[in-house]
């Protein structure tokens, strides 16, 4: 196991220009962490070879792995056209990350506005079609490509289950996100435990979580069913950490642990916390 952090987490300083992806590899070793995962926002790696050979030689120096390499992506309510300009753009990045020299790499596969289960199992054969290519294409990379419980069309536990089987290949299975199944007002504890069977990557992630009937006020938002979440650093929030990690541990899981930091707290502090929080909890389970 090897706790390390996404570069997600420290997307504010990277907006406002006060680091670079370099300097979070910097930040990352000089925090006890051992990997990075690499989430191309408030920097761009398609056309740019000379960053994706920067960040292995930096992760070289500092003795920091590249874990997962995280992307967005869309294969719902698309043409033909575009479904398959969308493929063709996902295996394009699935050459980037053969360049970073990662084997995991996440893709998003759907966005909807209608969360219906029916409108999700209509849904299921032609976004398990798009995944099962790009998983295929993955394969002779040495690349495991998955889904992440993200982005509420596909974030119940069930519906990555679902998506999972559906696609059937052995290299493609679930970045799974401990906190994201409460956007789907569903218990992180039971969801970890249902899906930690189809899981590559883990990611770390901590909530305050208030009813429908109780609007905190901004810096909030809603879950799929109206009640409210504001990001937390893992182990300060509602989530009980305690018990994820100790399942997690439990199950014999010994791969990459991503902490992913969005709570409204300085981005460093919470990352800094976060990786400690993670790394004291897994060695007290």
């Amino acid at each position: 196991m090897k706790i390390g952090l996404s570069t997600y987490s420290l997307a504010g300083a990277l907006h406002k220009g006060e680091m670079n992806v370099l300097d979070i590899i910097d930040f990352t070793a000089d925090n006890g962490g051992e990997h990075v995962e690499i989430v191309p926002i408030g920097f761009e790696l398609k056309g740019n070879p000379e960053l994706a050979k920067a960040l292995i030689d930096k992760a070289a120096s500092r003795g920091i792995e590249l874990s997962n390499y995280s992307i967005g992506a869309n294969f719902q309510g698309l043409s033909d056209a575009d479904y398959r300009t969308e493929i063709s753009r996902v295996k394009q990045e699935v050459d980037i990350a053969y360049a970073l020299g990662v084997k995991f790499m996440r893709h998003d596969v759907a966005s909807d506005s209608d969360l219906s289960i029916q409108n999700f199992n209509n849904s299921l054969d032609r976004l398990a079609a798009a995944c099962r290519e790009i998983a295929d294409y993955a394969a002779g990379f040495g690349i495991t490509t998955s889904v992440e419980n993200h982005g509420y069309f596909i974030q119940a536990s069930d519906r990555v289950q679902a998506l999972v089987s559906a696609v059937d290949r052995p290299n493609f299975r679930t970045t799974l996100d401990v906190g994201n199944f409460m956007c789907a007002d569903e218990n992180s504890v039971s969801a970890v435990r249902k899906n930690l069977p189809i899981a590559s990557v883990v990611h770390l992630k901590d909530f305050y979580l208030r009813p429908s009937y109780r609007n905190p006020g901004d810096g909030w938002f809603t879950t799929a069913s109206g009640n409210f979440l504001r990001g937390a650093v893992v182990g300060q929030g509602d989530i009980d950490m305690p018990e994820v990690i100790r399942l997690v541990k439990a199950s014999g899981y010994d791969g990459y642990i991503s902490i992913e930091f969005e709570g409204l707290e300085d981005c460093r502090f919470g990352s800094r916390v976060g990786m400690a929080n993670a790394r004291r909890l897994w060695d007290n389970s």
